[in-house]
């Protein structure tokens, strides 16, 4: 399996470059970077990997995380790839989630997450423009998961969603 984060994408981005200034501009108000240049980054992500030898489409399962965002992307997505399973994390308590963002900032020194008023703005785009993202999978592709508790336990319950998909779409190499 390939994880694949649109957000280490970009944050990975050289801040002087012209995309990095974008990024920047967006993400420091808790935007969306918009819909074209976010595929435009990850088509070219992708490749590299491919091109690399880093993904294999025929042998890899791509556990994409942060993409799509909005209906625009899935719609502009379904061409690129198809979607075996959605991880929907799920969090009834925002300033659970505020707080733990804000810590995290502070221990990976991800500016873009440090500021309280922006990540609240997240949550509000997140629900006008990502939530509805689901509306376009079938609800049978979609597995929620709380993502309160430990990292170790939530990723946990998205291994015990993502592995049967795998084992079910490719072959176990120990078996071959």
């Amino acid at each position: 399996m390939r994880h694949l984060a649109t957000g280490d994408i970009f944050r990975s981005l050289d801040r002087q470059s012209d995309l990095g200034q974008q990024f920047l501009e967006y993400s420091s108000r808790g935007e969306l970077v918009p819909d074209d240049l976010t595929i435009q980054v990850w088509q070219q992500h992708v490749q590299k990997l491919i091109d690399t030898g880093c993904y294999c489409p025929a042998h890899d399962l791509l556990v994409l995380d942060g993409i799509p965002r909005s209906l625009a992307q899935a719609t502009a997505m379904d061409r690129h790839i198809t979607v075996l399973r959605i991880i929907h994390l799920t969090c009834a308590n925002v300033d659970e989630m505020v707080a733990r963002m804000r810590r995290r900032a502070l221990r990976e020194n991800r500016h873009d997450d440090a500021d309280e008023a922006v990540i609240r703005r997240r949550f509000e785009v997140y629900e006008r423009e990502t939530h509805p993202v689901l509306s376009h999978y079938d609800p049978q592709l979609i597995t929620e998961i709380n993502c309160i508790g430990t990292p170790a336990e939530v990723l946990l319950h998205v291994l015990e969603a993502v592995v049967p998909v795998y084992n079910a779409h490719f072959s176990n190499p120990l078996e071959e």
